[in-house]
């Protein structure tokens, strides 16, 4: 299976630089999985499809302003640092710009001293260990000097960082937005649930991994980093029952079904757990407990590009991305959503 086979040529001006004033205003796709029926919608149209006794899986992590700008101790030399992951307490893996700039023992200041941190090892493709030294709350040091992590297409300011992320986010640790998520409201979640769906929450802490580009010819080679996951006892229960019920289970993002799909076990029944997943879903995949998907539109030759075929068939999704791009839908993380179901 060839990387290739799953690029689309898309117009620079289709990237969506800035969120919807309404996020469920968004337009939406639907794909019928099972005909490759298409039908054109509103996100807050999304009622008409989902039945009482469904269950609707939220990823509720919260995104960190995990992007830093500094300068090495005692130069102007400037250097970004993006948190990828906590190691332990004060140790971060990070993603540095320059690397060549962040040897080990480089002490880089933030916020005129405010925060310091000390390159301590070079990991895993080229990632830095880095130990920051402060007075007082990290959490409180980063909400002050730290920005959201936008992805690199987004080009303008984001005047509200509230917008990059859910209205359920809850769990810090993210280091990019599960962006599925964007499109719902407060008010279109409690009419969901008044109309007798249920909402199960999960716990998956986006790293880059989950975007980085496949960098080998052969799908099969590319290997994903890992992302911590956690299901508690509510949540499961929730989602067995439904099954059990004969409701489907339909994710919000390709983070929400990763979860499910790293921890369900072969009957589709699933557990209270925790634990750091990298599971890389493309065609060929069987699901285990995956029914639908809300999703938004994704890079080409990216792995959720990938997921989203293994779903619904490599050729409907290109059609169906082809179609979205004629009629000019708004794509990635700001964009517009699609419904595979």
């Amino acid at each position: 299976m060839d990387v290739k086979d799953f690029y689309y040529d898309l117009p620079q001006e289709l990237i969506a630089q800035d969120p919807l004033e309404d996020r469920a205003s968004s337009r939406l796709l639907v794909l019928h999985k099972d005909t490759g029926e298409r039908e054109h919608r509103v996100f807050s149209d999304i009622l008409s499809y989902l039945r009482p006794g469904d269950c609707l899986v939220l990823n509720d992590t919260k995104v960190i302003p995990a992007r830093l700008i500094g300068s090495r101790e005692g130069t102007n030399a400037r250097i970004e640092i993006l948190l990828l992951k906590r190691r332990e307490k004060d140790v971060w893996e990070t993603l540095v710009k320059p690397g060549k700039k962040a040897r080990p023992g480089t002490v880089i200041s933030f916020g005129d001293g405010l925060l310091t941190g000390t390159v301590i090892d070079v990991v895993e493709e080229g990632n830095r260990l880095i130990r920051f030294s402060y007075e007082g709350i990290f959490e409180e040091i980063l909400d002050r000097l730290g920005q959201m992590p936008l992805p690199p297409y987004i080009t303008h300011p984001l005047k509200d960082k509230n917008r990059y992320q859910t209205v359920y986010a809850k769990h810090e640790g993210s280091a990019a937005a599960p962006t599925a998520g964007l499109h719902f409201t407060e008010e279109l979640l409690a009419r969901i649930e008044a109309m007798g769906v249920r909402i199960a929450r999960v716990t998956l802490h986006v790293g880059l991994g989950t975007f980085r580009p496949v960098k080998v010819s052969e799908v099969t080679e590319h290997h994903m980093h890992s992302e911590f996951y956690r299901i508690e006892e509510e949540a499961a229960e929730c989602i067995n029952r439904t099954r059990a019920e004969g409701g489907r289970v339909i994710c919000v993002g390709t983070t929400s079904c990763r979860t499910l799909e790293s921890a369900a076990a072969e009957d589709g029944s699933i557990r209270a757990c925790s634990g750091w997943t990298d599971i890389f879903i493309y065609p060929g995949y069987r699901f285990k407990i995956l029914d639908g998907l809300i999703t938004n539109f994704h890079l080409p030759e990216s792995t959720l590009v990938m997921l989203v075929s293994a779903l619904a068939g490599r050729e409907r999704i290109l059609a169906a991305y082809e179609e979205a791009i004629r009629m000019k839908y708004r794509f990635f993380s700001f964009g517009d959503a699609m419904l595979i179901i």
